[in-house]
């Protein structure tokens, strides 16, 4: 007889999903913890810096570079390891990174990278590859500790917090700028094309403005117009104090005069010339201006790939809005060749970087006027000419021109549109014989017996400045001069500068434009005086505000202008003077920098 007894299977036993028992899915499970723990606690170990600079191909190279950053030591104490840069934290995107990380682990094996020089010869390449994966993750890696939306432009210098406004609204990530920040860069080994597609703006990562942000910019751009009014107070305050001891000193003088021991010296004396420019200064409108020493950086430096601001620049950003508050700063790096940027070459031990300068503007029915005024500076002899003066003649020259915005650049950057990396004592000056024997010779005025050569001149009038310097070929574009014709449209259509120059030497003032070259001509003919009076320059300068001559720019109401200038101080020439960015000047206009306010 059959036996129907059924025997309940046991808790172990029992059947789950697919079949498994309880106690197989308890083992499986088990041995799953393990095993994730085991492979996690494996990953892990390969997550550290430790773990990454275990081979010297990254301990002898790439760890070098990095123990200098502010990545690895910093005031907070805040270290960002290998990891931190280069490994993902969400899951899925670290297995990949250790996946793609096995061609590291074959370079090792194959002795690819294992010397400094093979690892330089292979960089490039290494680079482009992190570069790209960071781009395509709007640089995911870095935003782990930058947050754009808890950047707080207060703690930021003026440069950086344009630059990271232009990222909010124009879809920039991390990368564009911040390459070679914990090693060596070699961003300027990339062609253009690539470069261009590398830094390119993409409209998936342009951000809302944090109001927090736009809060930390009004404060600190307020604190900084505070300071900037304070400072003008007491320069004004300390003017005041000089011009009257210097007043009481001429009284003092005259009341001891013996007049009467010396009539007939007296007679003959010849009386003081009467200044020909009679203004109320007390009725312009006064601004604080400075200039600095800008070394080689031209035109052509200003659109190369060596300026980190040639994105801005090209789209329309004005060199002030990035440089503006920190131009002394600029000047110092430069005269002094600490520049991380290699822009002067011709040190000048002693020769400030920066100059101050008050600008009084004003104007009345028939002319504009303008003072100029700024400290006069300790001689700082030049060791590469004779003597130490470059010219013995002039301790001080200044110029300055006005454009409208039909000069291309003038309205970003002044009269730094004129300057070319070809011009006289620049980097890329063709040589004389060169000049001599060129068919432009002619046309261009080459004032070849004192050497002058390639003067200032517009873009318009060349048809095409060298911008990269490939094959060798000097930058700039001096010898690829229009015709005749394509030069006068250009100067019919106003896209030249007028320019008035003064030396203080010889007193003379010269009037013309830049156009296909420096061209003083004569022009309206404006009258300068200048005095060198208890350490500070004054130099007063009258101007038609209307001239119907070939390249005058006549001024009028409800316009604006761009204005640039600079100062050839302690006896220099050529282009070791200080300069201005660009400027916009204006009759009777408050958002103009140069305000000429009517007597």
């Amino acid at each position: 007889m059959a036996n129907n007894t059924f025997t309940k299977p046991s808790f172990w036993s029992r059947r789950l999903i697919l079949g498994t028992t309880v106690s197989g899915a308890v083992i499986f499970f088990v041995v799953g913890i393990i095993f994730w723990g085991g492979f996690n606690t494996a990953m892990e170990a390969t997550n550290t810096t430790e773990f990454c600079i275990g081979c010297h191909e990254m301990e002898d190279n790439v760890y070098q570079e990095y123990t200098p950053t502010i990545h690895y030591s910093n005031r907070t104490g805040v270290r960002a390891g290998c990891p931190d840069c280069h490994v993902p934290r969400p899951w899925i995107h670290k297995v990949v990174r250790k996946i793609k990380a096995s061609r590291e682990v074959y370079y090792w094996l194959t002795g690819k990278i294992d010397t400094k020089e093979k690892f330089n010869e292979h960089r490039l390449e290494l680079a482009k590859s992190v570069w790209s994966d960071m781009k395509t993750t709007d640089s995911r890696e870095c935003r782990n500790c930058h947050n754009f939306e808890s950047m707080n432009p207060e703690y930021q210098k003026p440069r950086a917090r344009k630059q990271h406004l232009n990222a909010f609204e124009t879809g920039q990530t991390c990368i564009d700028c911040h390459k070679g920040i914990a090693h060596h860069t070699v961003r300027d080994k990339l062609t253009d094309e690539e470069l261009e597609a590398l830094e390119m703006p993409d409209v998936k990562y342009i951000r809302e403005v944090p109001q927090a942000y736009k809060d930390g910019l009004a404060r600190v751009e307020a604190r900084e117009a505070a300071a900037k009014a304070k400072l003008k107070e007491e320069k004004a305050a300390e003017q005041v104090k000089v011009d009257q001891k210097i007043a009481d000193a001429v009284a003092q003088a005259l009341a001891t005069q013996d007049v009467k021991a010396q009539p007939k010296a007296a007679s003959k004396k010849a009386p003081a010339q009467a200044s020909s420019i009679n203004v109320d200064w007390s009725k312009a409108k006064s601004t604080d201006i400075g200039v600095f020493y800008p070394g080689t950086a031209s035109i052509e430096w200003i659109l190369g790939r060596k300026h980190g601001g040639k994105r801005a620049f090209t789209k329309g950003d004005r060199c002030t809005e990035c440089h503006g508050e920190e131009i002394a700063d600029i000047g110092q790096n430069i005269v002094s060749g600490e520049s991380e940027k290699v822009i002067e070459e011709n040190i000048i031990p002693g020769k400030r970087g920066s100059i101050d300068v008050t600008i009084d503007a004003t104007h009345d029915d028939e002319n504009l006027y303008l003072r100029f005024t700024w400290s006069d500076g300790d001689h700082a002899p030049v060791p590469f000419v004779e003597g130490g003066k470059m010219d013995p003649e002039n301790p001080m020259k200044l110029a300055f021109m006005i454009a409208t915005d039909d000069a291309e650049y003038a309205d970003r950057a002044g009269c730094w549109g004129t300057c070319h990396a070809d011009a006289n004592s620049m980097p890329f000056a063709p040589e004389q014989d060169v000049l001599k024997g060129s068919d432009l010779a002619k046309r261009l005025n080459f004032d070849t017996g004192s050497g002058t050569g390639v003067t200032k001149y517009v873009k318009e009038t060349r048809t095409k400045l060298e911008l990269k310097g490939r094959g060798g070929k000097a930058l700039g574009g001096w010898d690829k001069l229009k015709d005749d014709a394509d030069i006068q449209a250009a100067q019919d259509a106003d896209q030249f500068m007028d320019l008035v120059r003064y030396k203080s030497g010889s007193g003379e003032v010269e009037d013309g434009q830049i156009l296909a070259s420096r061209d003083m001509h004569g022009g309206q003919g404006a009258t300068v005086e200048a005095s060198l009076k208890n350490g500070t320059w004054s130099v007063v300068v009258k101007r038609k505000l209307k001239s119907d001559k070939v390249g005058d720019i006549s001024i009028e109401a409800g316009k604006v202008y761009n204005f640039g200038f600079a100062i050839h101080d302690d006896y220099s020439s050529a282009r070791y003077h200080h300069v201005s960015f660009g400027y916009k000047l204006a009759l009777d206009n408050d958002e103009a920098e140069v305000n000429a306010v009517k007597q």
